[in-house]
């Protein structure tokens, strides 16, 4: 009996053992250029920031491919350590984890067929419009646009193809990924609407990890190597 309890307890240590030694970080691949697959493998902005803070802590990067809406009970859950996919701050979210500082501004924007009567998001009234479910988008356009037909997918691509579709006539997303589902038949609207700005979630009980990820990523942002990596992987995700 004490073979056994020893044997469990070695195994016990080890696992835990290997757990501290990879930092685990949950997102949802389909957000380029912050995270995508290339050549079957997650990469992206937030998977580089996620490597150097990785490297910061001396352990080894492990990515999570979830869907966005279940982000945030990941990483309150414990199940992984840290969470990315362009999340922003709002007080809901603020209540079950903590952020660390801003990385990244960006715009929510409409996309909408060329012949599309839409031409301003002060159009976006008694319409259809496709958002991805949990996202900035969702919330803003609920909360402001209250006319609107909101239709909740889980992924940017399906709402998209919505349009292309004829389901919804518009889409409202984030205006970096918007760029790249661009075809000749669907345009963005000049005037966005609303401007976003982009940290990662933290459980609430790792300080340290907080403290680690907001110090490397002040680093990455004064050393413009933040803006460095959009660019970079702005164009890398065209090619995919």
């Amino acid at each position: 009996m004490k073979k056994v309890l020893f044997l469990i307890l070695l195994i016990l240590l080890c696992s835990c053992s290997r757990n501290n030694n990879k930092l685990v970080l949950v997102t949802e691949a389909s957000f380029a250029p912050y995270e995508y697959y290339s050549d079957g493998k997650i990469s992206g902005v937030d998977i580089a920031i996620g490597e150097e803070i990785a490297k910061y802590l001396g352990k080894e990067l492990k990515v999570k491919d979830v869907a966005f809406d279940s982000i945030i009970s990941e990483v309150k859950t414990g199940k992984s350590d840290i969470g990315a996919a362009g999340i922003s701050y709002t007080e809901e979210r603020a209540k079950q984890v903590n952020f660390t500082i801003n990385y990244a501004e960006s715009k929510q924007v409409v996309i909408v067929k060329k012949n599309s009567t839409i031409k301003t998001p002060n159009d976006l009234k008694n319409i259809k419009v496709a958002v991805q479910l949990g996202s900035v988008a969702d919330g803003f356009v609920e909360e402001n646009y209250p006319k609107v037909k909101l239709v909740r997918e889980k992924k940017f691509l399906a709402a998209i193809q919505d349009l292309k579709d004829g389901k919804v006539e518009a889409v409202v997303m984030d205006e970096l990924p918007a760029k790249k589902y661009l075809t000749n038949e669907l345009e963005i609207l000049e005037e966005e609407v609303t401007t976003d700005y982009y940290g990662m979630v933290i459980n609430k009980e790792n300080e340290e990890l907080l403290e680690a990820a907001n110090t490397v990523i002040n680093k990455l942002k004064q050393e413009g190597k933040i803006d460095e990596y959009i660019m970079y992987y702005m164009e890398r995700s065209q090619d995919n």
